[in-house]
């Protein structure tokens, strides 16, 4: 599910003001949106004016992982949101197999793309330059193990080193070295079960 939440607006007139009210759109993979809701009684109007006073106050980016499961009702809303001459919104749609086509799907959405973006697995020499750069304990690594640990586990995947780089911080942690090895590595790998 993603969810766009919005603290603390202040709408101009005092019969609309609330504090610490939560506006939320909710995007799953059930094809319905919903927004305005945790609003105290003040309806989907009001919801809908916090959304778009909150983005129009200073630039925003709105990031929407797994974005091929977006229906066209919630690719529509975000279209509108965007279009607002007063919201300074910038989207990032960010998905799997199958969002390239539902986003081709919504013309008045797709030509207001600016760039189609296809990510692959980094490379072996992108895996040593990006990496060390990624997380402080990678920055002392050994080349060799940080190699290791992608030919084992991270397969130049962002996610998957996302997820090692927390069980090899755990294992560091536990055997207070300071440093990566490939027997923590070992370690974590086996955490990582046998999804990688």
């Amino acid at each position: 599910m993603i969810t766009f939440e919005l603290y603390r607006h202040q709408a101009r007139h005092e019969q609309d003001s609330f504090a610490a009210t939560v506006t939320r759109i909710g995007c799953a993979k059930s094809g319905r949106l919903e927004y305005g809701h945790g609003l105290p009684d003040l309806g989907r109007a009001v919801g809908r004016r916090a959304l778009k006073a909150t983005l129009a106050a200073h630039p925003r980016t709105l990031v929407l992982d797994e974005a091929q499961w977006l229906s066209s009702e919630q690719l529509e809303y975000i279209r509108y949101l965007w279009d607002d001459p007063y919201t300074q919104l910038a989207v990032i749609f960010v998905g799997g197999e199958g969002c390239h086509a539902t986003l081709r799907k919504e013309p008045m959405l797709s030509s207001r793309i600016f760039i189609w973006q296809r990510f692959t697995r980094l490379t072996t020499d992108e895996v040593l330059e990006t990496i060390p750069l990624y997380h402080p304990i990678w920055a002392d690594a050994d080349p060799k193990d940080i190699t290791y640990a992608d030919s084992r586990a991270a397969h130049g995947n962002f996610r998957n080193w996302a997820r090692l780089t927390a069980h090899t911080l755990s294992a560091l942690n536990r055997t207070g070295r300071p440093r990566v090895d490939q027997e923590v590595l070992r370690w974590a790998f086996s955490r990582l079960g046998s999804g990688t």
